[in-house]
This record gives C-alpha cells, sequence and structure tokens, in this order.
C-alpha cells in the first residue's frame, strides 16, 4: 500500500493491533480491529495525509478515536476505544445518520440490546443536533469475553441550557429518577460550573450493563469532587484526594479542562449510583508527556497497581520523544466502588498532529 492511500481507518486498526499484542489479548485482535474499522465510519477511508474534513472533540488533534488502559488488582488489563463514526460528508446530523447505520449493522452481528437505548433516544437524537458531537461509540476489548459496545450521548444536544432537564428524563424512563435528587445534591452545587456532559449506556442485557451520567466541574477545588464522590458509599475520599492532587499537581483550582464526575448504574441501582469515577485532564496541568507519565506512574504507585501494562501500551502507541508533545497521555481516571476499582489511562492516537510542548512553568 503506497502513502497516498494510507487511510485514518488503517493508521488506527494498526495503532489497535500494536496495543492489544502489548498487553497480551492477541486473542481479541481479529474482532475488535473489524468492529474499529467499523465504528469509525466511511469517512476514515479518506487518506491519513488529507486534512480532516470534521473537527471531531474525540481528540485534541480532531482525531476520532481516543485509546485507553483499564488496570485493576487482580485483573489483566482491558484496552477501551471512544470512537466517532465520520460520514463521508461529514456534518452534526449526517455524522449521526453514519453511527446510526453502524449501530444497525452491530446490533445484528453482535446481538446487541437496544432495549434501554430506544427508551430515551429521542430524547438525545433530535432532527438538528446542537453541541460538540450527537453520538460516540466505547468498544471494551477484555481477556475473556467478545468486544463489548458502549454509546455515548450529549446531554447538550439540544443546547446547553436543557442538559439536566434531558438527563433528568433519561433516568426516569430507565427507572433510575430516584437517583437524580442525590446527584444533584452532590454534583450540581454550583451553578454555572457544574453540568452534565455525557450520558452512555451498555448496549448488553445482563448483571454487567451499566447507565452511566457525567458531570463536568468547571474551575473546581479537589473538595468539589469529593463532595461528587460521596454519592457513592463506597467511594474511597482519600484515596480519590490523593489522586487528583497528584494528577494535577495541587488542590486546585483546576482552570483549564475539567475535573469530570461520572457515576455507574447497574442492576439494582435505584435510589443512588453504585459506583464512581473521576476523569483528570492531565494534559492540561503538565509541560510535556514526560511529566504526564511521570505523574501516570505516581498514581498507580498510590493505588497499588503494576504500571508494566500501562508502560508496555505506552510504548506500543508512542511514535515521538516523550518530551517532544503534550496530549498523547491525555486523560487519567480513577474508579471507585462498582463494578471493578481501578485506574484508567487514555492515550490519543495523534494520526493528525502533535501538540507542542508547553515551555512555561504549570500552575493551576
Amino acid at each position: 500500500m503506497s502513502t497516498a492511500d494510507f487511510t485514518l481507518r488503517d493508521f488506527a486498526v494498526g495503532q489497535l493491533q500494536n496495543l492489544l499484542r502489548a498487553v497480551g489479548l492477541s486473542d481479541a485482535m481479529g474482532s475488535s480491529t473489524t468492529l474499529l474499522g467499523e465504528a469509525l465510519g466511511p469517512g476514515a477511508l479518506r487518506p491519513l495525509s488529507a486534512v480532516p474534513l470534521w473537527p471531531s472533540f474525540v481528540a485534541d488533534d480532531h482525531t476520532p478515536v481516543e485509546f485507553s488502559v483499564a488496570l485493576a488488582r487482580n485483573e489483566p488489563p482491558a484496552v477501551r476505544m471512544i470512537v466517532e463514526s465520520i460520514a463521508e460528508q461529514p456534518g452534526r446530523q449526517a455524522n449521526l445518520t453514519a453511527a446510526l447505520g453502524v449501530l444497525d449493522r452491530l446490533a445484528a452481528q453482535h446481538s446487541l440490546d437496544l432495549r434501554q437505548f430506544d427508551r430515551i433516544r429521542d430524547l438525545f437524537l433530535p432532527e438538528d443536533p446542537q453541541g460538540a458531537f450527537a453520538f460516540w461509540y466505547s468498544l471494551i476489548v477484555g481477556a475473556h469475553a467478545a468486544p463489548a459496545i458502549k454509546v455515548y450521548l450529549n446531554p447538550e444536544v439540544r443546547g446547553r441550557e436543557r442538559g439536566t432537564e434531558l438527563v433528568s428524563a433519561a433516568l426516569d424512563r430507565l427507572g433510575l429518577g430516584g437517583a437524580f435528587p442525590t446527584i444533584a445534591g452532590h454534583a450540581l452545587r454550583r451553578e454555572g460550573l457544574d453540568r452534565f456532559s455525557f450520558f452512555a449506556l451498555d448496549l448488553m442485557d445482563d448483571h454487567r450493563a451499566r447507565v452511566k451520567t457525567y458531570v463536568s466541574h468547571d474551575c473546581a477545588e479537589i473538595s468539589d469532587v469529593t463532595a461528587a464522590a460521596a454519592a457513592v458509599p463506597e467511594a474511597d475520599l482519600e484515596l480519590l484526594a490523593d489522586v487528583c492532587a497528584i494528577a494535577g499537581a495541587g488542590s486546585g483550582p483546576f482552570t483549564r479542562r475539567p475535573l469530570m464526575s461520572a457515576y455507574n448504574f447497574l442492576a439494582g441501582d435505584t435510589d443512588r449510583p453504585g459506583g464512581y469515577s473521576v476523569y483528570i485532564p492531565v494534559r492540561d496541568y503538565v509541560q510535556d508527556d514526560l511529566e504526564a507519565c511521570e505523574r501516570v506512574l505516581a498514581v498507580m504507585a498510590r493505588c497499588g497497581l503494576d504500571s508494566t501494562p500501562f508502560v508496555l501500551a505506552l510504548t506500543s502507541i508512542v511514535r515521538r520523544p516523550l518530551g517532544d508533545g503534550v496530549g498523547l497521555i491525555a486523560h487519567i481516571s480513577l474508579r471507585l466502588g462498582r463494578p471493578r476499582p481501578g485506574v484508567t489511562v487514555y492515550l490519543s492516537s495523534e494520526a493528525y498532529d502533535v501538540t507542542p510542548p508547553r515551555t512555561t512553568a504549570m500552575s493551576l
């Protein structure tokens, strides 16, 4: 294949293959690479050398895929991908149409359970979607099961002012309306600064299927995040505070990209969520990826996790010295409570561009 023929899909699938080999998931390579290629949509067949036609917000350089490695004690690592389907002639509605076409094919191929999605799709999929996106996929590759599929929906798809209304209505339709006051009381305490940013569903019919709500905390202190996490009885607030301080190099306020809370609902969770995660955009609080890597290793040490899978994953995907850019290591997340506590590290594809390192000292 000539360089001119090398597409975004080729590049992303190659990265996934390297990543799966690195963390011991080679057996899942065939099914997961096919799934990624399908989810990227027809727009990913354009040459990689061409300027992207759609400014995807999945990654800073507009690559419509981001990888991550999820780690937990006494468990093999899992590889995850966030993917935006790109239409041949992309736009908000065109990309949504492409994503739903992908969903129809995946539902038939993978026996997806769309019942919960069908209960809320009219809320989040209007004819004229607004905001940064309307529909993203999450593809999850583990050691002992077929790849799992999750969808991300945008609470601001009908306008930012309606985000809380949409999430409240969606939880109610899914039998989780009783938990909304708990979420609002813990995570939406600062008017104008705390807002719903994602709503997600696992497309599976078993006890592992999750509903997730995400709240962005602009200009937050660590105390704002621990207050949000206190909605989950099993959340270790001391560990949460330490991880935020390590990853963000201080207690706040975090004035660049916001910290984000996520609440997990599993079977039996009706009045309150059973799990909590915090997402820390480490790339905004470091000078370069070398410093980001040091932060990740420190977080893993604090959590008592083996850092080897992360190091192998990073080595498999990096194509430059870590000090030559910032954003390859995009986020760190800490998972508390159900279903499986641990740490996830998000790795950018950098298919199109590398963000230069910062040259000034970082401060919150």
